[in-house]
């Protein structure tokens, strides 16, 4: 009688190709790696005083697409002037902060918040939302259904207003950043070539 030896490397290889197999031999979606996604996972931190501020945060690409605008019969654009946008792609972007802040010379308590803007050509509109583990502004459930329009803006406990301004060069991939500056710190967004500067400190 011959004997063949199975490599261990086979063995494991079959062993994860049944794992991976639903029923009737399909594949079902095990693989949820972050950097599996079209628009990965970003997270941008810092330190103000001794204050620790965290946001994690979806970033899409360009993809060819036209990002900021005013609709038009002959363009149509991803996310339009004025229309609630939010801030990123997949789940609502959040923000954490240990401490309590000066967000554009207005208070903010410590704890977490969703991100939520509305972009405009010279301005844009933040709002920061105690409202968490919303997909954009609705919430899947465990079993994969989609509720739209949970996000309420009359929950929101700080909205303001801050300034656009245009980038020489566009920006291939959406990125949230802190900016210490000589005059503080900023919380910048930038896509396309919108950039948005958002004053940012620990409250005094």
């Amino acid at each position: 009688m011959i004997r063949t030896a199975t490599s261990p490397f086979l063995l494991i290889l079959c062993l994860a190709l049944l794992t991976f197999m639903g029923p009737a031999g399909t594949a079902t979606a095990q693989d949820l790696h972050p950097s599996r996604r079209p628009s990965p996972i970003g997270i941008a931190k810092t330190h103000l005083g001794d204050t620790y501020v965290k946001v994690t945060y979806g970033r899409p690409y360009l993809r060819n697409r036209q990002i900021f605008g005013t609709n038009t019969e002959e363009t149509t654009f991803l996310h339009p002037y004025g229309e609630l946008w939010r801030t990123g792609a997949n789940e609502a972007t959040e923000i954490t902060t240990t401490g309590s802040l000066r967000i554009a010379g207005n208070a903010l308590a410590a704890g977490t918040y969703a991100i939520f803007t509305e972009p405009g050509a010279t301005a844009w509109v933040i709002h920061f939302s105690p409202q968490l583990g919303l997909d954009g502004t609705g919430r899947l459930d465990e079993a994969g259904n989609f509720t739209p329009d949970v996000y309420d803006p009359g929950q929101d406990v700080l909205v303001v207003t801050v300034p656009a301004t245009i980038l020489e060069e566009p920006a291939e991939q959406f990125t949230i950043s802190f900016d210490k500056t000589a005059g503080g710190t900023h919380l910048v967004l930038q896509w396309e070539k919108a950039e948005v500067r958002i004053p940012i400190g620990a409250a005094s």
